[in-house]
């Protein structure tokens, strides 16, 4: 028996900046919720379930994330959770929700400002605290050994990623809420010095604030919120082993584990036209596009990606709202979306999102 379907029926997002020093979290977040609400219809009292991504090594405080729920409106009490994670995760904590048949709508949000700290040092806190964490060593530094892994293996080399990269952010001239737009060629990129050898700059994420938030609906509620939803066909979350070491850094097991799981690779499914992937560093889109499957017939990150705009705790979520507005404008029909947290790609989670045919009602997919 095939559970009820549950879509995406409204995305938004801020516009990501370098900084925003002016603006408190809840401050940054209230415009967003208004407006993916109001996408809807809908009042903050007439959610079901809300649940929220953020963490708080980006704020400085513990329990941080009570503050922003300021914006949202706890009062009268509001059912609700929080996941010390992107908000990729958040929308799978209110996907089960919804599918348990538990609440009708929700809505996920999720933000972070890394502009007040040292973003590469604060990052190195989530590594291995008896053999990595005391040596230091950055996400951009880390991300450099996966990139010579894979040139190593001759998967790439430097030219190809910087195609990559500048694919990604001439694709984010399109997108208003992209913090970095256009790109030189590939040969002119490759005239920059090295940030970390064999990385440079145009290999990397900007790094910004910024804040994302989806409502979810089930069923008939999704058809009478959204004129096209994009109903999640299947989602599913793996991690790697934590300690690097151990891992190839050029596979992604888990990644292939996430996407089988959610039924991208389906005999009897139509084929993917979308990828949102969410690739930090140009050598993840390499390996993220392996195990994914997905041809050169694939558009691959049409928003520019986390190479235009990669907000802390928010850019995950940013892929699947985007895959779902591409449905919900009728730009795609079926789409793969990618978050991942942790370095070298550790924890990856793959959701896979259709919109309805002309002539094919829901429950005709469903079944």
């Amino acid at each position: 028996m095939n559970p009820r379907p549950v879509a995406i029926v409204a995305f938004a997002q801020t516009r990501h900046r370098r900084r925003s020093a002016e603006l408190s979290e809840v401050e940054m977040l209230m415009p967003v919720l208004h407006e993916v609400l109001g996408a809807v219809g809908l009042r903050a009292g007439e959610i079901g379930f809300t649940c929220s991504g953020s963490s708080d090594y980006l704020a400085g405080r513990a329990f941080s994330f009570t503050m922003a729920l300021d914006g949202v409106g706890a009062s009268p009490p509001i059912s609700e959770s929080h996941v010390e994670m992107d908000g990729a995760w958040a929308l799978y904590e209110a996907w089960v929700k919804l599918l348990a048949g538990e609440a009708e709508t929700a809505l996920v949000y999720s933000y972070g400002k890394s502009s007040p700290g040292e973003l590469r040092d604060v990052l190195t806190r989530q590594l291995d605290p008896y053999y990595l964490a005391p040596l230091w060593p950055d996400p951009v530094s880390l991300a450099a050994l996966q990139a010579q892994a894979l040139i190593d293996e001759g998967a790439t080399d430097e030219r190809a990623l910087a195609g990559v990269a500048a694919r990604n952010r001439g694709a984010a001239e399109h997108n208003p809420h992209a913090q970095l737009t256009g790109s030189a060629a590939p040969d002119a990129l490759l005239a920059d010095p090295y940030l970390v050898r064999p990385l440079r700059r145009h290999d990397c994420p900007p790094i910004g604030d910024g804040a994302a938030a989806v409502v979810l609906a089930a069923g008939d509620t999704a058809r009478r919120l959204c004129r096209r939803p994009a109903w999640i066909r299947g989602m599913d979350h793996r991690i790697e082993a934590h300690a690097l070491g151990v891992r190839d850094l050029t596979r992604s097991p888990s990644t292939r584990l996430a996407a089988r799981n959610a039924g991208l690779f389906d005999d009897d499914a139509a084929p993917v036209d979308t990828a949102e992937l969410h690739a930090p560093f140009t050598s993840q889109e390499v390996i993220l596009r392996r195990e994914l499957g997905l041809d050169e017939g694939v558009r691959v990150n049409p928003s520019g990606g986390a190479l235009a705009a990669n907000p802390m705790m928010a850019a995950g979520l940013i892929r699947l709202g985007e895959a779902a507005a591409r449905i919900h404008r009728g730009e795609s029909d079926r789409a793969v979306a990618h978050a991942t947290s942790g370095p070298c790609l550790q924890q990856n989670l793959v959701a896979v999102l259709e919109g309805e045919r002309d002539g094919q009602s829901e429950g005709d997919q469903a079944s």
